[in-house]
């Protein structure tokens, strides 16, 4: 358990221990209702999330945490508040099939109180029920706590992120005035770009560019954020493209550019990419694959799983026709084949035919998940790593805002950028089954404790607040920006009850 989540780990109380005869392989284990543990940062009021959520951690009575299913109806969960005859709250318990279950839930409404009801066989739970002392604010209300140190502390966000220090140490100072002139003029005829400025909490935009339909990812989580806690000033452009755009040595006069990937040979400033920035603020909303949903649809047991390494996708780089051409040469070792046809229409004939779309859970089925470049780097990575399967990462000279923190032979195993050697890694994963699930499982353990919403948000904060620390002129709403309004909940209206005060920053 990482030292974030342990920090919200609630020690037990001393229920009494009841049986719950568990099904299978553990049948005749004694749950222990007392030794139970229950954590996570949904238990806290004052963290505020699109979808909150915590975790369970089911514990036999000698004290040893289940690493097996006891059922995916074990536990109930109810959440409640005493003043409100109804809470329009959806809840989720999603079973991990490793003897813990991750809960979660959206509200709709802003409530005074909550009370978190977590059952076994109707008796409650470790410190159950959870009281959450109000007001307990739901997504869409507007109101940022005033003070970002105070926000970062309820957030528990970690002092820094080191990608953040590598990518803003290229800049010892930025000057809004003399980007707002220059940028544009670089960048702004052949690609898509937003001008964006922070004032006074508020949100505004120019656009430059033809297609600048992303920009409602970026102005999403702008919006989120701002009605969480107070953003300082600033002034930033946001690169809407898929590749990085500074090309210039870090000794010429480079420029600050935000994008979703990095490369080695650029020097833009790495975000959270678009698609898992998406999945955070849509959990529970309008998308289906999310760091949560993976979790619980990692497949059959490792020992079930087929020993074969998988992939679908469009063809969008050279070395996934490779990849294909490699499928069929050893279809007893890789099932690789296209979705979709592109970038290599020609090439249709030779590498086609298309198969039909797999749901993202079916790839779970597979022991070995091949992530191998797209037009950037390949924007699932989170995803498989959250799952239960080992991924096969190939060197990349691209990489998202965590890839530095990941270790080959760790977290994943690494294949050549040609691919030279995946014929060779696939059989040493099969040779070394066991080394090959731990690698799978210390990749899981990083995705559930470093891409979870929370630290989306955690990152996207820091980044703004140290970026905006180097600015050496005063961010100005400019000609032509325009003011992206919050959306309006006429049903579900919120009264903030913080005072609206200027922050430290």
């Amino acid at each position: 358990m990482s030292p974030r989540l342990f920090s919200w780990l609630l020690l037990p109380c001393c229920l009494d221990m009841f049986r719950h005869e568990l099904p299978g392989a553990q049948a005749g284990l004694v749950l222990s209702a007392a030794k139970t543990l229950v954590w996570g940062p949904g238990l806290e009021a004052n963290i505020v999330l699109p979808a909150r959520f915590f975790f369970i951690q089911a514990v036999d009575s000698s004290g040893k945490n289940l690493t097996k299913s006891p059922g995916e109806n074990t536990f109930e969960v109810k959440i409640v508040s005493p003043v409100e005859q109804f809470t329009r709250i959806w809840i989720q318990v999603l079973d991990r099939q490793d003897g813990s279950f991750l809960v979660r839930y959206r509200m709709y409404a802003t409530y005074t109180d909550l009370h978190i009801h977590i059952l076994l066989k109707n008796k409650h739970v470790a410190k159950s029920p959870f009281i959450l002392k109000g007001p307990v604010y739901h997504e869409g209300c507007d109101c940022p706590q005033p003070s970002g140190s105070v926000w970062e502390a309820h957030m528990h966000c970690p002092e820094s992120f080191p990608q953040i220090d590598r990518d803003l140490s290229l800049f010892t100072s930025v000057n809004p005035d003399r980007n707002a002139q220059e940028i544009p003029q670089r960048f702004g005829q052949r690609q898509s770009l937003c001008h964006y400025t922070i004032k006074d909490d508020k949100v505004y935009v120019k656009t430059f560019g033809e297609h600048v339909g992303f920009r409602i990812f970026m102005d999403a989580i702008l919006l989120s954020l701002t009605r969480k806690v107070r953003l300082p000033d600033m002034e930033f452009f946001v690169n809407l493209g898929d590749w990085p755009l500074e090309k210039r040595k870090p000794t010429d006069k480079i420029h600050p550019i935000f994008s979703w990937c990095g490369s080695n040979n650029t020097r833009d400033i790495v975000m959270p990419t678009y698609d898992l920035t998406e999945s955070v603020l849509e959990t529970m909303g309008r998308v289906s694959l999310d760091m949560m949903s993976v979790q619980a649809n990692s497949g059959p047991p490792w020992s079930e799983k087929n020993a074969t390494a998988f992939w679908r996708g469009r063809d969008s780089r050279q070395e996934r026709l490779e990849l294909v051409k490699l499928s069929r040469a050893h279809p007893d070792m890789i099932d690789a084949a296209f979705t979709n046809f592109f970038f290599f229409k020609h090439d249709e004939s030779l590498y086609g035919p298309l198969v039909k779309h797999v749901s993202f859970f079916d790839f779970f089925k597979y022991k070995y998940q091949i992530n191998i470049d797209g037009t950037v780097a390949a924007y699932r990575l989170p995803y498989l790593l959250a799952g239960d399967s080992v991924v096969l990462k190939q060197d990349s000279g691209y990489y998202e805002h965590f890839y530095n923190e990941l270790q080959p032979w760790e977290h994943y195993i690494p294949i050549r950028a040609d691919l030279g050697d995946l014929l060779e890694k696939i059989q040493w994963a099969r040779d070394h089954d066991e080394e090959a699930k731990k690698i799978a499982l210390t990749g899981q353990q990083f995705a559930r404790n470093h891409l979870m919403g929370d630290s989306i948000f955690c990152y996207y904060y820091k980044l703004f607040k140290e970026y905006a620390k180097l600015q050496v002129t005063e961010p100005m709403v400019r000609k032509g920006m325009e003011l992206v309004e919050q959306p309006t909940d006429d049903l579900f209206p919120c009264s903030c009850q913080r005072k609206r005060a200027k922050d430290e920053l």
